[in-house]
């Protein structure tokens, strides 16, 4: 059984071909996946009931299956979707008061092998990759769950997109051109691998290239992000500057604020001198505690305080606006399985 959902133009006229039908199905079935988000076939109303029933002998919309929905009191909604090997990945659909984006934030990897401390999904461990027709997936069942189309899509759901990058790169394409999503409403996030920094920067994408720094100098970093052992702030520094100098693009850098240990002045202080000549926007994300491990929010005070000496410096710095933190769907609380 051929599945629809992830499939280009060009593969969808392979399979109507295959039936003996016109280029002109292709696209009445590329409509229906992309644009309309059926859930079935049948839906599909435009197609002739004899039509509909070949395509069915061959073809399904998707194998994917919503396994738990929740709902926050702020509306964003979290999916654990279950794959057709067991394998589960979250995925979240984000809404803002008075925007129309809707945001979908979603997995690039099952598990991750980065393991920062403060992350959940870390926990887990690697397990396995996600294809880019899995990482579309996600956003086809938001779109097919909630009838509403996603505007954007960041990939800061599970796992590290740079180590996935081929997948990635296809999803993005698939967003681009069959969900007519703007390169610049896709944002990547990376917790720093070096050299697929540079080998973006040398692609000159119009997407957003967001680096979860989350420290001010090396032995924080190394505390929080294994990562920093592998790849350093010193090395991390030359890239982001290569990939600034190279696309002439803003990067976003991600910085979550953990009381007592990265949320002093003296860390904000350390934070603009590293950053003093990057080109890019800071967001502060106050920390949304997980049960693996002791970390706690900053108070309200203590975030005022470190935003306005990073503005100091000269940078545009937003507070995260925190979705989803009651059903565990906010920034690193994404475990991919069921439960707590």
């Amino acid at each position: 059984m051929k599945v629809l959902s992830g499939l280009n133009l060009k593969e969808i006229e392979q399979i109507t071909d295959d039936l003996g039908a016109t280029k002109f199905r292709a696209r009445q079935i590329h409509n229906w996946i992309y644009l309309k988000s059926v859930k079935s076939i049948d839906e599909m109303t435009d197609l002739s009931v004899k039509f509909r029933d070949e395509l069915k002998k061959v073809a399904v919309v998707s194998e994917i299956k919503i396994k738990v929905k929740q709902v926050s009191s702020d509306g964003t909604i979290k999916y654990l979707l279950e794959y057709p090997d067991g394998e589960c990945v979250e995925t979240v659909l984000m809404r803002f008061d008075n925007r129309a984006n809707l945001t979908a934030c979603v997995s690039s990897q099952v598990g991750c092998a980065v393991n920062c401390s403060f992350c959940a999904t870390g926990k887990r461990g690697f397990i396995r990759n996600l294809s880019y027709k899995e990482i579309v997936e996600q956003v086809l069942t938001i779109q097919r769950d909630t009838g509403l189309k996603v505007t954007n899509v960041v990939f800061m759901g599970q796992g590290e997109p740079l180590l996935n990058l081929d997948n990635v790169l296809k999803a993005m394409d698939m967003f681009n051109e069959n969900f007519q999503i703007g390169a610049r409403r896709l944002t990547v996030s990376t917790s720093g691998i070096i050299p697929k920094i540079k080998e973006l920067a040398d692609l000159d994408m119009q997407s957003t290239l967001a680096l979860s720094l989350h420290a001010p100098n090396h032995q924080i970093r190394k505390q929080l992000m294994q990562i920093e052992n592998k790849y350093p702030m010193a090395e991390l520094h030359k890239a982001l500057k290569y990939y600034t100098d190279k696309t002439g693009r803003r990067i976003t850098i991600e910085y979550l604020l953990i009381k007592g240990l990265n949320d002093t002045l003296e860390s904000a202080k350390q934070l603009a001198y590293y950053l003093k000549d990057i080109k890019c926007n800071i967001n502060l994300i106050p920390y949304n505690p997980t049960a693996q491990n002791d970390y706690q929010r900053p108070s309200n005070n203590s975030i005022m305080k470190f935003k306005a000496l990073m503005e100091h410096s000269g940078k545009k710095v937003t507070v995260r606006l925190e979705r989803g933190a009651d059903i565990d769907a906010a920034c690193g609380q994404l475990s991919g399985k069921a439960g707590k």
